[in-house]
């Protein structure tokens, strides 16, 4: 099926942004389901999942009735999830790396590294957190009221995968090796969750939400102290930046847009 185009202002922009940084992490978490070390956890990660995927119907939702009232074309939450190419979404590529602490980025035959999965996770729901507590004060109502209900479950997320964080990294020699080499694996692209452009600006200026860079001192606070518990040492800054967040992403984008995508567009429409 044909690809929609988008024309998106800012406002749009910076929407997007947050609806592709919960898409893609709950599609990536979604690969955990029937898979986790056990019950309990696959139950949680699939519910995180569920979370992520509401708040980003919610944000395709109302980022498609702001393309239209800036003369672009009226999209539906499917459209934009299903019918957009890969430069159309915004996401930060710390989203969208497979589950896996080492570089078998294509190997399916398994889920992939849960310690991995737990820091990931704590990283985005506190990015998130720190989001959507601005966001409760946002100019434009309805992202308002979207934040007034996913901080909390932001805040459940962060506070399970950094109990998970502590429990594997102050564990064992193997789980505290394990952890630290996905401290390793993600650190360097931690930078891009707070690289300001022209987008962050406009929003800021309108009042829509936070620039980038206004979340950083909060987030390295919180994060820093799980790490701290659990024991494991933050690498330093690299030259190395990822821009998922401006539509170049990794190699690993392609393919799972097209695990994610392929339904709606081998059967245009299709509805059960």
């Amino acid at each position: 099926m044909t690809s929609i185009t988008l024309k998106p202002s800012a406002d749009v922009q910076y929407m997007l942004r947050l609806a592709d940084t919960a898409l893609i992490l709950s599609q990536r978490l979604s690969e955990w389901c029937g898979h986790a070390p056990i019950l309990e956890e696959d139950i949680a990660l699939t519910n995180m999942s569920l979370d992520l995927v509401g708040q980003a119907r919610a944000l395709l939702t109302h980022a498609g009735q702001l393309h239209a009232r800036a003369g672009g074309k009226a999209y539906d939450e499917d459209q934009l999830a299903f019918l957009r190419e890969e430069r159309d979404f915004l996401n930060p590529t710390l989203c969208e790396l497979p589950n896996t602490a080492d570089d078998a980025a294509h190997v399916r035959s398994r889920p992939g590294d849960f310690a991995f999965t737990v820091l990931r996770n704590l990283m985005v729901a506190t990015w998130l957190k720190q989001a959507w507590t601005h966001l409760v004060q946002s100019s434009d109502s309805e992202l308002a009221a979207i934040a007034a209900k996913a901080v909390k479950e932001a805040r459940y997320h962060q506070q399970h995968n950094g109990d998970w964080v502590v429990r594997l990294g102050d564990g064992t020699e193997e789980s505290h090796a394990r952890m630290q080499r996905a401290v390793q694996r993600l650190w360097p692209y931690v930078p891009e969750l707070f690289e300001d452009d022209a987008i962050d600006e406009a929003a800021a200026a309108s009042g829509l939400g936070p620039r980038a860079s206004a979340l950083r001192s909060a987030w390295e606070a919180e994060v820093g102290a799980v790490l701290a518990d659990a024991q494991l040492q933050a690498p330093g800054e690299t030259p190395f930046r990822s821009t998922g967040r401006r539509g170049v992403h990794s190699e690993h984008m392609g393919y799972l847009l097209a695990e994610m995508q392929s339904l709606q567009r081998a059967h245009p429409g299709a509805a059960w």
